[in-house]
């Protein structure tokens, strides 16, 4: 049984988000959580790291996760993925009881992990490959992938030939291989610079069109937090609890520079004031470069 929740607060401003007019390929997984909660080892004792966490995402929307350093936000993310196993409570994909790593769940993290000895079409291939998959079936899956995160050119280049953000969507591409129909985000774009940053987002909002993945996607950005996600979920300093929900009613497909000043700026108010004084440091996390977006991030 999947966890239930109460409708989420809604940003002030905007209808409900339009239709993309792109079908998707595969419907999404949705996601539940209930009441769970993990601690590790520490010194003499344990450290809780979350304690008590319930979540609910519909299949196919973008959920982002925003909160304190050190709150348990890539542990939540490994634990969807069945990467970890918590010490209580239960987390399923669509219904399912999650007991391990699924060939439905996705995972990209911060640094791309590609191998460096293969060039980007066979690190994109790679899980196919553990797959079994054959190399017809496998060469028809990569052209669709590299076409979907434009990396088409680059099908021969290995990882150290390539920028952060084409390592980056090579990564994200290999993520997608199996068809997930749950992809985990842990921080992918933090390394970027500001302005490829930028422009990742927007096509994380195409290639979602295209695919109709569920994303839970974790960020220390605010403004990113809201770009990106159908939903912004708070979770408090460690032992990472869940402190805020909130619905972002922002049409689809999203520009920065057509975002709605007043509904944005709400929204930011209302995850600052839920993350408190301890994440003052969020707004040197800045990633949009432009003095617009900067401002509604500290809500002057």
């Amino acid at each position: 049984m999947s966890a239930t929740r109460e409708r989420p607060e809604s940003a002030p401003g905007a209808a409900a988000p339009a239709p993309t007019g792109v079908t998707p390929a595969r419907a999404g997984a949705s996601v539940g959580l209930r009441d769970v909660a993990i601690s590790f080892p520490h010194g003499p004792g344990r450290i809780e790291a979350l304690g008590g966490v319930d979540l609910a995402v519909d299949g196919g929307e973008i959920v982002s996760l925003i909160g304190p350093n050190g709150c348990g936000k890539s542990t939540l993310l490994r634990v969807i993925g069945g990467l970890l196993t918590p010490d209580r409570g239960s987390v399923t994909l669509d219904g399912d009881p999650v007991t391990g790593p699924d060939e439905r769940v996705g995972l990209v993290f911060q640094e791309p992990r590609l191998l460096p000895w293969r060039t980007v079409a066979d690190n994109v291939t790679y899980p196919l490959e553990l797959a079994g998959w054959p190399r017809e079936r496998r060469d028809e899956r990569r052209r669709t992938l590299l076409h979907a995160v434009g990396l088409e050119s680059a099908a021969a280049a290995r990882p150290a030939q390539l920028s952060g953000g084409m390592r980056q969507r090579a990564a994200i591409a290999r993520a997608l291989a199996l068809e997930p129909r749950v992809l985990l985000l842990d921080e992918p774009f933090s390394a970027l610079d500001a302005l490829t940053r930028e422009r990742f987002n927007v096509e994380m909002h195409k290639l979602h069109a295209r695919t109709g993945t569920t994303i839970v996607l974790v960020t220390h950005s605010i403004p990113e937090a809201i770009f990106l996600g159908d939903r912004v979920v708070v979770l408090s300093p460690r032992p990472g609890r869940v402190v805020a929900d909130l619905r972002i009613d922002l049409p689809r497909p999203r520009a920065w520079e057509a975002l709605d000043e007043a509904i944005v700026s709400a929204a930011a108010r209302q995850i600052r004031d839920h993350l408190g004084p301890a994440d003052d440091q969020l707004p040197d996390e800045l990633t949009p470069p432009d003095r617009r977006i900067r401002d509604l991030w500290v809500g002057e």
